[in-house]
């Protein structure tokens, strides 16, 4: 898990959208129930299919039920291949392409890797673990598939089990019990004891969301070893205290691959074997790029290769003839994809307007071929899966999951461009009301997205076209810390977390105000987790707003590093501890919390009960602050775990009070 996952907050991937504007009929909320969500391709080893994973919300269960789906390559049809199994995912094909192995819960509920032959029958159920499989991979020959699982919890009998107090290391304030170590085991593929690999305090890492799946297992190509990412300890605050490391199986001997010992993680394997890509963080600090290393597996020194191309990188993928990778990251408002040669030469892949979706991961995959297929969206048209043929062209559609929101009328979004403090060229996402008219001043609403390291992208997105169906019109700013405009812009915030970004946010506020597009009397403020953060400090320094929503508002940089999962990596951004030398003048300076009083907006404040990320203490503090000085609030605790609902029935609550909690406060004056 990169730093940058852990800081990272939510830059929501419900996504919906339309080709057609047939029938009039707005963007709401509920059409949340409506979006299928596709993750995860990968090409048969015949290239032929693509297997898919094909995500749905089901409100009588309120959950959001996946299954895999089989996508045939040359005549588009699609078959299910995991029906009625519910929440299955991260399908691997065998190397001969005669199974494919997945992940779905078993009759207790915890995830397991089950092995299914493509000419039918019943999947075998390969792991029996008591938590879930957080990861697996398939050997070179097909025999074992090598799967990552924390260790069991001790068994307890007597007195001892109740004893239970726990030893806490640099975990977040959710946790309940000591932080178990991940670990590596294999299995026969077709069925048999498992057998453990390694063992001990240090573990291979995890992943909690928002953020990129944890840095996958591989297999050193003639199999006799397995790469992975070796984590100091298994708390989130150590994550940043990774290294690529291989066991050999025969001996049990691990090994390190560079000799460094911070920020490496995401090994791919080149198609020869010889070769390792991997990601780094620029210069080996955590508040800078997240860039593609390269080291011989044998072991030595590792060399950035894509330093010249200056972006953030979210996914890496071997072309099948070892001379380049393919990278894709966010630029602008937009996400690219790039032929990275390994002298650092990088050659831009034709999307023709289509956007690959890009939430601190990328979904893509490279056929033997060359061709490459990923799931993507544009402005006006929902996410599918897509291929770009061999040599390049045009993408191809593959699938039409979304074909039924056809029906909904949308705001026009764009891009917007101007210029900010210092000369800066900045850059945000413009979405106008469905009828707009030419010359009329709106109400606007800044819908400020998280990470910070993310960025606005020109795609639809739910809440951006449901607050323009609103009348209003909706600005998603990029702004200092944001990663589509270069590394410096990008570590522009490295202890200024607000002042700085806040400026980037109102110039481009001012921007809009001379173009006449809206009315400086009714704008309002809005955000999740960073972007909660950007609106309590801009209420607290920019008098300016009529209304204001604050979900999982950052306030406190202090009690963040004290009480997040992030805990001691937040150091990284905002600069030292908070307990040494200056360190708590600093933190003090570059937290909202410290103009809190100055807050005079009217302002909803939500948060899960149970966030690791954003823990709710500091929601409560934002929520005293105003009460003691008679500010109009509302507080709304949703009693769920993690940093932002993960069903659909709370996700469409969180969203519908947010559009309530706006109306009175933008409508026209009486």
């Amino acid at each position: 898990m990169g730093f940058k996952a852990v800081l990272g907050a939510l830059t929501t991937a419900l996504v919906v959208g339309s080709a057609h504007q047939a029938l009039a009929k707005g963007v709401e909320v509920r059409d949340l129930t409506r979006v299928v969500r596709l993750a995860d391709p990968h090409f048969s080893p015949d290239g032929k299919t693509i297997a898919l994973v094909e995500i749905r919300p089901d409100l009588e269960s309120d959950a959001f039920q996946s299954e895999v789906v089989l996508v045939d390559c040359a005549t588009h049809a699609l078959r299910p291949l995991t029906r009625g199994r519910l929440h299955a995912g991260s399908p691997r094909w065998s190397p001969d392409g005669g199974r494919i192995a997945f992940t779905a819960p078993d009759a207790n509920k915890v995830l397991q890797v089950f092995v299914m032959p493509m000419t039918g029958g019943d999947a075998l159920q390969l792991t029996k673990s008591k938590d879930p499989v957080s990861q697996f991979a398939w050997s070179p020959d097909g025999s074992s598939i090598a799967f990552a699982v924390a260790d069991a919890a001790p068994e307890a009998s007597g007195e001892a089990k109740f004893r239970t107090a726990f030893k806490v290391g640099d975990d977040d304030i959710t946790v309940t019990e000591a932080v178990r170590p991940t670990h590596l085991w294999l299995a026969p593929s077709e069925g048999g004891a498992a057998k453990r690999l390694t063992q001990g305090a240090w573990s291979l890492p995890s992943s909690l969301p928002p953020g990129p799946p944890s840095s996958p297992i591989k297999w050193s190509k003639d199999g006799k070893s397995i790469i992975f990412v070796e984590q100091a300890t298994p708390s989130t605050g150590d994550q940043w205290r990774s290294r690529i490391r291989v066991i050999d199986l025969a001996t049990g001997q691990i090994r390190s691959v560079t000799g460094e010992t911070l920020l490496e993680g995401y090994p791919q394997l080149s198609p020869d074997g010889s070769t390792l890509a991997y990601w780094r963080n620029r210069d080996a600090e955590p508040w800078t790029f997240q860039d593609v290393w390269t080291a011989p597996l044998a072991g030595g020194a590792g060399r950035d290769i894509s330093v010249g191309l200056d972006k953030n990188i979210y996914g890496t993928l071997w072309y099948p003839d070892g001379k380049a990778l393919l990278v894709g990251a966010n630029v602008g408002t937009t996400v690219g994809l790039w032929r990275l040669a390994l002298d650092g030469t990088a050659t831009p892949l034709n999307l023709a307007g289509v956007t690959p979706n890009n939430g601190y991961w990328l979904d893509f995959d490279l056929r033997s071929d060359g061709a490459v297929a990923f799931v993507g969206q544009t402005a006006s048209d929902p996410a599918e899966l897509f291929l770009i043929p061999p040599g390049g062209g045009t993408p191809i559609a593959l699938t039409g999951a979304n074909a039924a929101l056809r029906d909904l009328t949308l705001g026009r979004t764009e891009t917007v461009t101007w210029t900010g403090p210092g000369g800066r060229r900045l850059d945000g996402v413009l979405t106008y009301p469905p009828g707009y008219a030419a010359g009329k001043a709106y109400p606007l609403v800044l819908y400020i997205h998280g990470g910070p390291n993310s960025s606005s992208r020109e795609r639809f997105s739910l809440m951006p076209q449901a607050l323009a169906a609103q009348d209003w019109i909706v600005f998603e700013p990029n702004y200092r810390g944001s990663d589509n405009q270069g590394n410096a812009f990008y570590a522009a915030i490295y202890k200024d977390a607000g002042q700085g970004p806040g400026e980037d946010v109102m110039s481009g506020v001012a921007a809009l105000k001379k173009r006449g597009l809206i009315d400086p009397t009714r704008m309002a403020v809005t955000g999740w987790s960073y972007g909660g953060f950007m609106t309590t400090w801009l209420e607290g320094h920019y008098p300016v707003w009529k209304a204001a929503v604050a979900g999982a508002a950052v306030t406190d940089w202090k009690e963040m590093y004290d009480l997040s999962d992030g805990n001691i990596t937040i150091s990284g951004q905002v600069g030292g501890s908070p307990y040494v030398g200056e360190g708590m003048a600093s933190y003090r300076r570059q937290s909202p919390a410290s103009s809190a009083a100055s807050i005079r907006t009217p302002t909803l404040i939500m948060s899960d009960t149970g966030d690791f990320r954003v823990p709710i203490a500091q929601s409560f503090g934002l929520y005293r602050a105003l009460r003691d000085n008679g500010v109009t609030t509302e507080f709304y605790a949703i009693p769920v775990g993690g940093h932002f609902p993960g069903d659909p029935i709370r996700q469409m609550d969180v969203f519908e009070r947010w559009i309530d909690w706006l109306k009175p406060y933008l409508k026209p004056a009486a």
